[in-house]
């Protein structure tokens, strides 16, 4: 069997180690995959933003799907290539569905640029901090966004996500990363595997020679659709559930585990 020509693979849970760091061990592998000619895809809900310090540490260049399927990105270059933006009529119109299903709820808004979050938003990520503006409310952004995000800490994900896709009525794509409280809302049709289908298409590359890489919810699809995917020993359990190859947890290199095994 010939190794993979991609490897996508998704980041934080699965690349990246519980500190968030790409392990030597993990590094080495992402090296030895690309000498045998591999092309890396990160495949990630992270923006641009947050993946060039993590490419530019693992030394990987070239295409990462990010906010969830909705930008493709050249991290060589540092370029957004494509972008699938969320109308902001039909953001809106969820945005007032969900608070009037989920009271206490409190959006923002992934430009691709930055994060415009209400005052009620106040689950942001520390590495994002500086590139995060307290709008009043996101209905009125006045900016193109990518991905609409709901929070609340009264409300577990689960409860959130069967009020959202009641919400949307096929307007939009809803998924999560698995945390708490946290939904995350694309326009229709913009999935992490749907943008990683096409990127496949346009070179040429069938499923069977994909290898994936994930550990939540949102990287179901992308394991269903690639040849072999696998899930991390410490993926949310829906992913141990519906995924039957396994390999290490992310502490364990579990990426690196599989990938020195396809390519020595």
């Amino acid at each position: 069997m010939l190794p993979p020509r991609i490897v996508a693979t998704d980041l934080d849970g699965t690349l990246l180690d519980s500190t968030g760091s790409v392990s030597p061990r993990t590094r080495r592998a992402l090296h030895l995959a690309r000498e045998a000619g591999a092309e890396i895809v990160f495949v990630t809900a992270r923006p641009p933003r947050d993946v060039d310090p993590i490419a530019e540490t693992a030394g990987v260049g070239g295409t990462a799907i990010c906010s969830n399927g909705a930008i493709v990105y050249d991290a060589g270059a540092r370029e957004i290539v494509t972008r699938h933006d969320l109308d902001p009529g039909t953001a809106a119109r969820i945005a007032d569905t969900l608070a009037e299903a989920l009271p206490g709820v409190a959006f923002a808004a992934e430009t691709g640029r930055r994060v415009l979050g209400e005052p009620g938003y106040v689950t942001q990520h520390a590495h994002d901090l500086a590139h995060y503006h307290e709008v009043p409310t996101i209905r009125d952004a006045g900016e193109p966004v990518v991905k609409l995000l709901a929070w609340s800490a009264a409300h577990t994900v689960d409860e959130m996500f069967t009020a959202a896709v009641a919400a949307v009525e096929g307007q939009a794509e809803v998924t999560h990363s698995g945390g708490r409280g946290l939904l995350e809302i694309s326009a229709p049709g913009v999935t992490k595997a749907g943008t990683l289908a096409a990127i496949c298409a346009a070179r040429g590359v069938e499923p069977a020679e994909v290898t994936a890489f994930g550990d939540m919810p949102n990287d179901l699809a992308v394991l269903a659709f690639a040849g072999a995917g696998y899930a991390m020993a410490n993926a949310h359990h829906l992913v141990l559930a519906a995924v039957e190859r396994r390999t290490l947890s992310n502490d364990e290199h579990g990426v690196a585990v599989v990938l020195e095994r396809l390519y020595t």
